[in-house]
């Protein structure tokens, strides 16, 4: 007998084992790092072999890459939400700062240093795109800077943006968008602010403001 959303009774039993082990999985992660995720650890806690285990996870990459894919799709949703009901670069900039704030261990699989040995497959990347979209097409709703030579250089180096039509200095707005609020948000999320006593938010909104008079 399968449920409204049509899975069997068995296949409902996979989803939830399977989230159980993702659950320790971050719980590792949030004690001990990505390098330290054990299989044998997580099979243990869930009551099962390290064997058995193997029946949800074929191994610790694919484990990896099922957390790193959660992360990506609930960052893109979040953001592709936030769009849809009028935010823009600014108000985005708060709503990703929200999202990592919620959960550090989950932004810095993301955006953190990569794990040692791991490739993710294509289809991370096309989510992790969704949400580069979103910043495209929220700067490209702003007026045009004055032309850089970056802008230039963008026109040669733009098969990141894949097919989207912003122009260069489109793209150069959203990398910088990009690149100064990840680069205050991790500051922040690795704790370097804490003794300076200071709201990395208003920090955030001055460079984005110095962003858009440039």
């Amino acid at each position: 007998m399968t449920d409204p959303a049509g899975q069997s009774p068995r296949e409902r039993y996979r989803a939830q084992v399977r989230a159980e082990i993702k659950q320790h999985a971050w719980e590792q992660i949030a004690e001990a790092g990505v390098p330290a995720l054990s299989l044998n650890a997580i099979a243990k806690q869930v009551g099962m072999s390290g064997p058995a285990l193997y029946r949800y996870f074929a191994g610790r990459d694919e484990l990896i890459t099922a957390l790193i894919r959660d992360a990506y799709r609930s960052l893109a949703d979040t953001v592709r939400a936030a769009r849809s009901s009028g935010a823009g670069l600014a108000e985005l900039a708060h709503v990703i700062r929200d999202w990592g704030r919620s959960d550090p261990q989950r932004y810095f699989l993301i955006y953190g240093t990569p794990v040692p040995g791991y490739h993710a497959p294509d289809d991370i990347t096309a989510i992790s795109f969704e949400v580069m979209t979103v910043l495209l097409d929220a700067a490209g709703a702003l007026p045009e800077n004055k032309a850089t030579p970056f802008d230039a250089h963008l026109e040669d180096h733009r098969d990141w943006a894949f097919d989207h039509p912003a122009g260069a200095a489109t793209l150069h707005r959203a990398l910088s968008f990009w690149t100064r609020l990840h680069g205050v948000l991790s500051l922040e999320l690795a704790g370097h602010f804490a003794g300076m006593k200071f709201d990395p938010g208003l920090l955030i909104d001055e460079e984005l403001k110095a962003l858009q008079e440039n």
